[in-house]
């Protein structure tokens, strides 16, 4: 049996025609540069997000780099933020100038743990960077209030997290803003690249959406260097679509999740912990197992997608040496990444499918 990682075709029949019909309207206006599908989108996703402003954004990473220059944050400045996650992350701190300051992950949920920040907080840090990683939202209370007292900046990366919550609130509202991506691989993914910035900071959303066109207001007047940050109307025409079914495909996924760790309970296989402050959606399944990389290679051969989300974190990636981090400087992030596997967890798996992984998974230990 094939069992892909992810199988978007499946996605795609159910909803051909709506996407089509929606492009079309774009193609047929020629505005293909903003215009009211990106608008539409904006205000769907704020409100689905419980936020009042939403800035749509060319990809997850602009978002981040949108937000960062927005805060005016730059050389000289530290953010604190989770060596286990997407290189977009750090990357994006690097890449405005800043300091990307490293703090390990709790090992039950992988995301940033609420206690080390504190200590890596500096004269020089101006902002906490948490991921809502796999689904499941940080530890938001603990982090708000250390940035309260620190008066930082909080920036959710809920780049896997649209639609998830933390004790009822919405990913992306707890913070000073929140960063989405729609990656196609994404709960809701666009048809190539895009992503969006939500916040209830008036005047920090003007400011993002002046950055995400140049620094440019009114047109061909630049007060600040900018970039080009925009959403296509092509992405939100088919993300519009994609929207409302949101909440039944993260529902399936969390159905597939419960169906996965009841057959792996009682087994080598240590399933995802979701805390009881959280609902995930599930971006990934991810198990912690021992003997990773063989039992990827067995997966393989048995014709059953996997995925390492991340066989090396950041402070140990070649291009953040600079940083002077070493090997065993955050022993939690560092285990995880030997130990994680996705497994398929998308709504469209059938019973047999995910029967034929779990058994394929138990049998490689047996």
């Amino acid at each position: 049996m094939h069992v892909p990682l992810l199988d978007l075709k499946a996605q795609y029949v159910g909803i051909r025609d709506e996407v089509l019909a929606q492009i079309n309207e774009v193609l047929d206006s020629q505005q293909c540069i903003g215009g009211p599908k990106v608008e539409a989108l904006e205000k769907a996703v704020a409100a689905a997000s419980d936020c009042k402003y939403a800035v749509g954004v060319a990809s997850g990473t602009d978002a981040i780099l949108n937000t960062l220059m927005s805060l005016e944050i730059g050389p000289g400045d530290e953010v604190i933020t989770t060596p286990f996650t997407f290189f977009a992350t750090a990357g994006c701190i690097a890449r405005v100038g800043a300091k990307p300051v490293f703090v390990d992950i709790d090992p039950k949920t992988f995301n940033l743990n609420p206690t080390g920040i504190e200590a890596a907080i500096t004269d020089k840090t101006r902002a906490i960077m948490p991921v809502h990683l796999f689904g499941q939202m940080a530890d938001m209370d603990s982090i708000m209030a250390v940035a309260g007292q620190a008066s930082l900046a909080v920036i959710e990366d809920a780049a896997q997290s649209i639609t998830s919550t933390y004790k009822g609130r919405k990913a992306g509202s707890i913070g000073t803003a929140g960063c989405f991506s729609f990656f196609p691989s994404k709960n809701l993914g666009g048809i190539g690249d895009g992503g969006m910035i939500v916040t209830n900071d008036k005047k920090l959303y003007k400011r993002l959406m002046i950055m995400r066109n140049h620094g440019m207001e009114p047109k061909y007047y630049h007060k600040e260097i900018g970039g080009n940050f925009r959403l296509d109307p092509i992405q939100a025409a088919a993300l519009l679509v994609k929207l409302p079914y949101l909440d039944k495909w993260s529902a399936k996924r969390r159905k597939n999740a419960k169906y996965y760790s009841k057959r792996f309970k009682g087994t080598v296989v240590r399933t995802p912990q979701i805390s009881k402050d959280c609902e995930s959606i599930y971006n990934q399944y991810v198990i912690r197992v021992p003997r990773r990389d063989e039992l990827v290679e067995y997966l393989r051969k048995k014709d059953i997608g996997c995925e390492v989300y991340y066989p090396v974190p950041l402070h140990l990636q070649e291009c953040f040496a600079f940083l002077g981090y070493k090997q065993g400087a955050f022993p939690k992030a560092e285990t995880a990444s030997q130990e994680v596997l996705a497994l398929p967890i998308y709504p469209e798996l059938t019973d047999d499918m995910k029967d034929y992984v779990i058994e394929t998974v138990l049998s490689f230990y047996e």
